[in-house]
């Protein structure tokens, strides 16, 4: 089945001594439920998954499919340095109960050529539905819509595409695809309703505002893009501001979803842009604007 709907990617939050806070995790995946999310996601940029060790990965995995408990699927982003290790921990992720994976490129970035390979060998090495996370404005390196559907034709198991771009290049990315591949996009939900009307399958974004994010997605999809637009302007502020890096991102969205959620703020796990008193103020002045994320 083609996956598709809203899927926020979760935080890791910290206590003081620097250690994950599962009373956190669940919080945040008992509001994406209520929110009507399709599922969950984990171990992505914002997750600071470049930050955990590999027995944190893998507990951060643990957690969320016995919290999930059976009733949303989980997709895990595996980004490792080299082949044997993402070929180990896209095994692992699927093991300890991923629904389908979310590949990242190798670091130091490789060519399209040898990223097509490596890619490819992930997908014969492993039996799961595979997404390609194609940000190279994050990444370094991605491939193009023609490289994507040479790799989708030698591996059919990769069927799915997490873009980091604007709506129209979403949806250049879907007319040449022409459905072969599911396309969600990202980038916390700027042009949102653009995306939607571009023919995205679904959307990852944070889960600081994942009850507007899943309202839009309930009203673009029902066809009242009245009701669409009002929710994307109320969440629009915010993402805006956050958009400005993946550290400056993760800094005031995980701010923002621990004020809305009831949470104690994350501690920081370094290396971590400083909080500033001005951020501060600004995330607290949009948490009150937007209000609880209510269960």
């Amino acid at each position: 089945m083609t996956p598709s709907g809203t899927y926020p990617m979760l935080y890791a939050f910290f206590d003081e001594a620097g250690a994950l806070r599962r009373s956190a995790l669940t919080r945040q995946i008992e509001a994406a439920l209520r929110a009507g999310s399709a599922g969950v996601a984990i171990l992505g940029l914002a997750t600071e998954a470049n930050k955990l060790t590999r027995a944190e990965k893998r507990a951060l995995i643990e957690w969320t499919h016995a919290d999930l408990a059976g009733r949303a699927p989980l997709v895990v982003t595996v980004g490792e340095p080299n082949l044997t290790e993402t070929i180990e921990s896209a095994r692992a992720a699927r093991a300890a109960g991923a629904g389908w994976l979310i590949l990242q490129p190798p670091r130091p970035p490789i060519s399209s050529r040898e990223l097509i390979r490596y890619f490819g060998a992930v997908a014969e090495a492993v039996d799961a539905p595979i997404g390609i996370q194609n940000a190279p404005e994050f990444l370094g390196v991605g491939l193009s819509p023609a490289e994507l559907v040479e790799l989708n034709d030698a591996h059919p198991n990769v069927s799915i595409v997490k873009a980091e771009a604007s709506a129209l290049a979403v949806g250049h990315l879907i007319d040449v695809l022409d459905r072969r591949m599911a396309v969600f996009n990202g980038r916390a939900g700027l042009e949102l309703t653009d995306n939607y009307r571009a023919g995205v399958d679904g959307m990852i974004p944070g889960i600081e505002l994942i009850d507007l994010q899943c309202g839009v997605e309930r009203a673009m999809r029902s066809g009242n893009d009245v009701e669409a637009e009002a929710l994307y302007r109320h969440l629009l502020p915010f993402v805006a501001f956050a958009m400005q890096g993946i550290e400056h991102l993760v800094l005031h969205g995980k701010l923002l979803a621990a004020l809305r959620l009831g949470l104690v703020p994350s501690g920081r796990r370094i290396p971590s842009d400083p909080l500033t008193a001005r951020g501060e103020a600004w995330v607290r002045r949009f948490a009150g604007e937007l209000g609880p994320l209510v269960f």
